[in-house]
């Protein structure tokens, strides 16, 4: 008898159909597998800008960085290599184009973001093997598949476009699929997020909405990251696609300026649109921020707007400080098998891939949906109206301890000429066009 019991159980072991079995076992970070993780924002071309003056040809993005005597342990706001990112899991990134927005720039705005687009695609064009250029949802999807990172640009700050929508369109068609309305200082049509530490200015101007809705009809995501919470409310009402928070975190977690309050969370449900989860340790917490502070921030936006609404937006760098646990570019996997392990029910492998990039990629095709509906639509050929240029674009002032960006403004390594003011302003505005012109020809 105990011969035939032991006879039986091993039959039960070798021949049951152990996929009935339960997978509390899989990692979270199993998601990262079955579909990229979008990244909604990292700052490297930034850190190319101020240390390399954006000259790349001898900068190895394919070695592991940390110890470099340049982008190592002596930048602290570098993150990001192909080695680390490999290491990570990253399927897709929006590599993102910003200039400071102080108006003492403002006479190279335009010039600079162009350049800034410029050294992204000859980033991505010299790593072939790694990197593939898109500017669609599918795009996302299918250099996943050939086991490349899918790397987008998004434009981080709408005095890039100097009011203009004819560069809004020419930025499009240079590759831009995500503009964030403002950066830290406040446009003439739209309002920064630092007001809502003191009063509102303009809010979204009707300029400002012409602008949201021109970024609808060419396909462009509106990033509502930056902008204060009435741009915000107001944004979201005039869009008529989803709109992303690229690199933006909880307020009712940690209420800072950058953060999203609850009652716009619950307007994100409604709009169908995504929270991508930023990592900068000043806007996730106080004191010693750590990866379950980040993994709270993911929580709260699961619960108020839903697992349909959330992403990834670290801000790697682009921030001078992160939390512990998230030390760089290799670590998402241990935030996704955190969030599997601390919450399965919540967070199981198909709640996690909507975390990932199932979210966002449904925003990118639904915006694109948008544009083909208005395909038959003219461009907006509005221009500002003289009584909002007259707002003026607000300098921030002293640099925000809590402010993304460190070594900006006074510290860049082609620090402009000249100062604020009609003089510079109306120059600005010519150099402007000749720029454009020199875009469309190069085009």
């Amino acid at each position: 008898m105990l011969k035939q019991t032991f006879f039986f159980v091993i039959f039960l072991l070798l021949f049951s159909d152990s996929s009935q079995a339960p997978r509390d076992d899989i990692p979270g970070s199993r998601a990262l597998d079955n579909f990229p993780l979008i990244d909604g924002h990292n700052d490297l071309p930034f850190n190319l800008y101020t240390i390399l003056q954006n000259k790349i040809y001898n900068f190895s993005f394919d070695a592991d960085l940390s110890e470099d005597p340049l982008f190592g342990s002596n930048c602290s706001s570098c993150f990001t290599d192909l080695v680390r990112a490999r290491q990570g899991k990253l399927g897709a990134q929006f590599w993102v184009a910003y200039v400071s927005c102080n108006p003492v720039n403002y006479n190279t705005t335009v010039s600079r973001s162009v350049e800034q687009v410029d050294v992204i695609r000859r980033l991505i064009a010299k790593y072939p093997n790694d990197l593939e250029f898109v500017t669609t949802a599918d795009g996302i999807v299918d250099a996943f598949k050939e086991g490349k990172i899918a790397s987008m640009i998004g434009l981080e700050g709408g005095h890039s476009i100097d009011s203009k929508m004819s560069l809004l369109r020419q930025y499009y068609d240079m590759g831009v699929r995500y503009m964030t309305l403002t950066h830290s200082c406040n446009l003439p049509w739209a309002d920064a997020s630092p007001v809502d530490d003191t009063a509102p200015v303009v809010n979204l101007t009707e300029f400002g909405k012409k602008i949201v809705l021109e970024m609808n009809r060419l396909g462009m995501m509106v990033d509502l990251s930056h902008v204060s919470h009435g741009v915000m409310v107001e944004a979201i009402e005039t869009s008529k696609a989803p709109v992303i928070f690229s690199h933006s975190s909880a307020y009712s977690v940690y209420a800072h300026h950058r953060n999203v309050q609850d009652d716009v969370l619950e307007k994100v449900r409604e709009n169908d649109g995504v929270v991508m989860v930023n990592f900068y340790s000043a806007f996730i917490g106080q004191g010693n921020v750590t990866i379950d502070d980040v993994v709270k921030h993911i929580n709260h936006i699961a619960n108020v707007s839903g697992v349909n609404h959330v992403g990834i937006g670290s801000d790697y760098d682009g921030v001078s400080s992160v939390p512990k646990g998230l030390e760089d570019v290799s670590k998402y996997p241990d935030l996704f098998d955190l969030l599997k392990s601390s919450n399965p029910d919540v967070w199981t492998i198909e709640n996690l891939e909507k975390l990932a990039g199932r979210n966002l990629h449904r925003v990118f095709k639904a915006v694109e949906a948008v544009r083909d509906q208005l395909r038959a639509e003219l461009p907006d050929e509005n221009i500002i109206p003289p009584e909002d240029l007259e707002n003026g674009e607000e300098d921030p002032g002293e640099e925000d301890p809590g402010e993304e960006n460190p070594g900006e403004g006074d510290g860049d390594p082609q620090p402009p000429e000249g100062g604020s003011g009609g003089a510079v302003r109306v120059f600005a505005h010519v150099l402007s066009a000749v720029v454009l012109a020199a875009v469309i020809i190069s085009l």
